[in-house]
C-alpha cells in the first residue's frame, strides 16, 4: 500500500501532534496547523488522533496509489477527485491501485488532511516526524522538506478499520466563510493591563482582518493600530496562539512554526480551537476577537478530545 506524488502544489507537508519538550532547545512545535482537521482524518480509520498525515494547503497535490489504499480526509474542500470524480471531506475511501487522488483549488477553508492507516512512515525527530522547513527537521527524510514529485509515502499498518463519516453533531467548528466575521477566543494574558484603555476596546470591538503576510509561523491582523505602554519587554517564551503587538500596532497571532521566545507585549494567547478555526482562513477573512475564560476554553478544548474517544 503506498501512493506516489504525481505532482505539488504551493505546500504539502507531513504532519502530526508536533513537538513537545523540546523550545527550551530553540526547536519550535510544529505540527497540522488544523489538529482539529488532522484529528478527525486520523479518527476515521481508527488511528490515534495525532497520527502523521499530510497537510495541503490551498491544493495542487496529485497521489497516485500503487496499491489499493483505504485513506481519509478531512478539513478543507479542496475539490479533490479521484479519477475525475469529486470526493468531499469527512469520510474516508479506497483509492484503487492505479488511480489519481488529485486537489485542486479551495472551495471552502484552506488546508484538508489526508490520514493513511496507522498514520506515515517515517524516521521521527526529536519525537515528532511533522516537517518544519525553517528548522530542516522532520518529513520523510529527517530535513523538514515539503513533499516533492517522486516521492512514496508508506502507511504504517496495511489495514484501517476506524470510521465511515464524521458524525454531523459533531461538525461544531465548521469552516469558515470568507465573507462571514469569524469570531475566535482569547485568554488574556499578563501584558494586557499595559494597553490603553482605548486599544483595548478597540481590540474586542473591531472587525480585524487577515493579512497576505501569514504564513505557519504567524498571522497578521490589520486594523486600527493598538498602543501599549510596554515598548519591549525581555524576551519569553511564547504559547502557541500567542497575540503579540509589535511597534506598528498590528497583531501578530504565533502559530505552530513560531520562534520559542520573543519580546513584544502580548494580549494573550488564541485558545487551541481557535487556531484550528484561523489555520482555514483565507488573507482577507473578517475577524472579531472575544475574551473566554482559562477554565472555559479548557473545557471545551477537552469536550474536543472526548469526541475522539467516544
Amino acid at each position: 500500500m503506498t501512493l506516489r506524488v504525481e505532482h505539488v502544489g504551493p505546500m504539502a507537508l507531513v504532519v502530526d501532534g508536533g513537538r513537545s519538550g523540546v523550545r527550551h532547545l530553540g526547536v519550535t512545535q510544529g505540527g497540522a496547523l488544523d489538529w482539529v482537521a488532522l484529528g478527525w482524518a486520523n479518527w476515521l480509520l481508527g488511528n490515534a488522533v495525532d497520527a502523521a498525515g499530510i497537510e495541503i494547503m490551498v491544493g495542487g497535490l496529485t497521489l497516485v496509489a500503487e496499491a489499493d489504499t483505504t485513506l481519509a480526509l478531512a478539513g478543507a474542500d479542496l475539490q479533490a477527485k479521484i479519477d475525475g470524480q469529486a470526493i468531499k471531506p469527512g469520510r474516508h475511501f479506497v483509492l484503487a491501485k492505479g488511480q489519481q487522488l488529485a486537489f485542486e483549488r479551495p472551495e471552502r477553508g484552506l488546508r484538508a488532511y489526508l490520514a493513511l492507516p496507522g498514520g506515515i512512515q517515517a524516521e521521527a525527530v526529536m519525537g515528532s516526524v511533522s516537517s518544519t522547513v525553517r528548522e530542516g527537521l522532520g518529513g520523510l527524510d529527517g530535513q523538514g522538506r515539503p513533499l516533492a514529485v517522486g516521492d512514496v509515502l508508506q502507511p504504517r499498518v496495511q489495514m484501517a478499520q476506524g470510521h465511515r463519516t464524521i458524525p454531523e453533531a459533531a461538525a461544531n467548528s465548521p469552516l469558515p466563510v470568507a465573507s462571514e466575521l469569524l469570531s475566535l477566543d482569547l485568554v488574556p494574558g499578563a501584558q494586557v493591563a499595559a494597553f490603553s484603555g482605548t486599544s483595548l476596546f478597540k481590540v474586542f470591538h473591531s472587525t480585524w482582518h487577515l493579512d497576505q503576510r501569514a504564513d505557519r509561523m504567524g498571522m497578521r491582523l490589520t486594523g486600527p493600530e493598538l498602543s501599549c505602554s510596554l515598548k519591549g519587554i525581555i524576551s519569553e517564551g511564547i504559547p502557541l496562539g500567542a497575540v503579540q503587538v509589535p511597534p506598528d500596532g498590528q497583531p501578530i497571532i504565533l502559530m505552530n512554526d513560531r520562534q520559542t521566545i520573543g519580546g513584544y507585549p502580548r494580549l494573550g494567547a488564541l485558545t487551541p480551537l481557535s487556531c484550528a478555526r484561523l489555520a482555514q482562513c483565507m488573507p482577507g477573512q473578517p475577524i472579531r476577537l472575544q475574551v473566554i475564560t482559562p477554565e472555559r476554553a479548557r473545557r471545551e478544548y477537552l469536550a474536543q478530545l472526548a469526541l475522539w474517544s467516544s
